[in-house]
């Protein structure tokens, strides 16, 4: 990795760690971030830290096992949890793990949210948001778990512990998590009205059969405001999505 691309991966970690805290996301030490640099290393915030405070300086690298090997700081306890994601896809570079408040508190009921509710929702997450049972940190059974989550979505709920997100970015991984919040909140809304009622399987299927994601893109580019298209093979052309996505909602207005 060059070091232009490492320097700029620091200042994405730092600018991601703090929308987390200002998001409501985190609290007091809650919460990490990492990003592959390497087969092995790791570019992760330290324990110990609010993620509202974290600076470049503050970032630490970790070899394959979980040693420091630049930076002062020391490594957090639940690296575990992001080593799982990194090896069980190889697309993975980046994973957040954070506690936003619904959709923790769905993990915490352990109850799945309820989706598919909603047209865009499948399109960008896929047809699941799986809840990985509670087992306990540092248990081979909770790395297989994940490992088998992330093999049909890119965020999970983790049962009493958040909810962890992956990507290709900061920003995609961040998107995704906050999608996921904003479902969960539609979806307790809905279940208070009496019902969150799904779509029918005809549009799940019909909305989900071009792959995950359909249309969120790996970054959005801050120079014309404008977003890159996916690199995912088979993924649904723009506007064929767009149709998909149009049609749904047209049978429920």
């Amino acid at each position: 990795m060059s070091p232009d691309h490492l320097e700029k991966l620091r200042e994405e970690i730092v600018r991601y760690s703090q929308r987390l805290h200002s998001s409501g996301w985190v609290a007091n030490h809650d919460g990490n971030l990492t990003a592959r640099i390497s087969e092995t290393h790791l570019l992760c915030t330290p324990t110990a830290v609010s993620k509202g405070d974290v600076q470049p300086g503050w970032l630490i690298v970790v070899d394959g096992e979980n040693k420091v090997v630049e930076g002062t700081r020391r490594a957090f306890s639940e690296l575990q949890l992001h080593r799982a994601a990194y090896a069980a896809r190889d697309d993975i570079t980046v994973v957040l793990h954070a506690h936003p408040p619904t959709a923790t508190g769905f993990a915490v009921a352990g109850r799945e949210l309820p989706h598919p509710i909603m047209a865009e929702p499948v399109v960008t997450l896929g047809t699941r948001v799986p809840l990985v049972p509670y087992f306990r940190p540092g248990s081979p059974a909770l790395t297989d778990a994940i490992g088998s989550a992330l093999q049909q979505a890119d965020v999970v709920l983790l049962e009493r512990h958040g909810v962890l997100a992956v990507g290709g970015s900061f920003e995609q991984a961040y998107l995704r998590m906050e999608l996921v919040e904003h479902l969960a909140k539609i979806g307790l809304v809905a279940q208070q009205l009496g019902h969150a009622r799904p779509l029918p399987s005809g549009e799940v299927e019909a909305l989900s059969s071009k792959g995950r994601p359909g249309s969120m893109p790996a970054r959005i580019t801050e120079s014309t405001g404008g977003v890159d298209e996916p690199a995912v093979p088979g993924s649904a052309p723009r506007g064929e999505v767009g149709r998909l996505v149009e049609n749904a909602l047209k049978r429920y207005q």
